[in-house]
């Protein structure tokens, strides 16, 4: 059956548009190495395994928060690196003096494709996470934290070798937010780092 193109509801072209814009994200590859060190991971599968990580580690957490909120934040807040890139977390030069300009003009125009209510919520989320002021924002950012360094932990910490991370780098990023939110995922995670610099896989500070 024909379908008149003017008969399409607008609101569902935009959403349809969103959609296939947001498949870009499986091509935008990150730092860290999969878990096997197969290859680096790309920055759609971080957000997915993101959002599976603020559901399973929940139960952790110190503050309420609204775990649906939480989760739409995870999915969400890396979408900018459509346009944007990845900055690796660790950079200290113009990669990380940009990031803020460049994400913000990325959410922009991706949250601008989709019709105009959705858009808000999704450009909402993106902010309060942007900002850390809410408890599903510091819930998100500090498994944010987590799941990469767990992976580099799994891998073998071939991305901090190679950049010459040192385990007290490691903890200066990633302590002041996760243990706080998650202390028991943090001394569980703290205790494989110590581990894998005692075995040299880590440099030591």
């Amino acid at each position: 059956m024909d379908v008149n193109p003017d008969a399409i509801n607008p609101d569902v072209a935009a959403t349809l548009a969103f959609f296939m814009e947001a498949d870009r994200l499986k091509g935008v590859e990150r730092r860290n190495w999969l878990a096997d060190g197969s290859r680096r991971e790309n920055t759609a599968e971080h957000s997915w395994h993101l959002g599976i990580a603020a559901m399973i580690m929940a139960p952790f957490a110190t503050e309420a928060f609204d775990l649906g909120t939480a989760v739409c934040m995870a999915l969400v807040h890396d979408i900018v690196e459509i346009d944007a890139g990845d900055t690796f977390a660790y950079d200290q030069g113009d990669d990380l003096a940009s990031k803020e300009a460049r994400e913000q003009a990325a959410a922009d125009r991706l949250f601008g494709l989709l019709p105009a209510a959705m858009g808000q919520r999704f450009r909402d989320l993106w902010d309060e996470y942007e900002r850390g002021d809410t408890p599903e924002a510091r819930y998100v950012m500090a498994v944010d934290r987590m799941a990469p360094m767990l992976l580099n932990l799994a891998e073998g910490g071939s991305t901090w070798r190679e950049h010459g991370i040192t385990r007290q780098r490691v903890i200066d990023r990633n302590g002041p937010h996760v243990q706080p939110a998650l202390p028991q995922v943090w001394a569980a995670a703290l205790a494989q780092l110590n581990a894998a610099t005692a075995a040299g896989g880590v440099e030591r500070d």
